[in-house]
């Protein structure tokens, strides 16, 4: 690679991270879908030219923002599911991963948890392929425990997205609390006790 060649490259992560910032910035208070396009770049300080050499369209750029919270969650949930067949354990390894999610990318939470269910099909379809991602991961470490003996693949699939409904209300609910300036520990314990409830109804499924 030449200088020159590394200077254009560092400038094109420098402008791409701009537009993704620019948009987060804007959607603290507002939804992907009332955005416009120059309006993100003019934010970002680039020209629309210069946004199309990044993204096709604003919901190619929203579905990058899903990517970035969520991929490379995958491999430390999947360390988790790995790290011991304790279900306390891993419960509690789960709630303080959300936890740190909703620390160090609360702009990125406040996405997630608008944009699930709004308006920009592609934003949704890409929340969604993630979310099912994660249940698919944790619905195969479930099958393979003994206390899945004699389930159906079914209720199996149901509680791997019960637990992946619950990671994002709990991500939710911090986010709440941290918005209205409140103490995080009443919804982390709630989080906890729900898993213990889902946890104790597991071990008395009868399918």
């Amino acid at each position: 690679m030449s200088p020159n060649t590394g200077v254009r490259e560092a400038q094109r992560r420098r402008t791409r991270r701009a537009l993704l910032d620019a948009a987060l910035a804007q959607l603290e208070d507002r939804s992907l879908g009332t955005l416009g396009l120059r309006e993100v770049a003019r934010h970002a300080g680039v020209t629309p030219t210069a946004f199309y050499r990044h993204f096709r369209g604003l919901d190619e750029l929203g579905t990058a923002l899903v990517e970035e919270a969520l991929a490379s969650m995958h491999a430390t949930v999947q360390d988790i599911l790995d790290s011991t067949g304790d279900a306390g354990r891993r419960s509690r390894e789960a709630v303080r991963l959300v936890a740190g999610l909703v620390r160090d990318r609360p702009a990125h939470v406040r996405f997630l948890v608008r944009e699930r269910h709004g308006g920009v099909a592609a934003v949704r379809e890409a929340i969604a392929g993630q979310l099912d991602a994660f249940a698919g991961e944790i619905g195969a470490v479930l099958m393979a425990d003994p206390l899945s003996a004699g389930w159906r693949t079914a209720d199996v699939t149901m509680l791997s997205r019960l637990l992946v409904d619950h990671m994002f209300m709990t991500a939710s609910a911090c986010l709440s609390a941290s918005l209205r300036g409140e103490d995080w520990s009443p919804a982390l314990e709630t989080a906890h006790d729900q898993l213990r409830l889902i946890h104790l109804g597991r071990e008395h499924w009868q399918g």
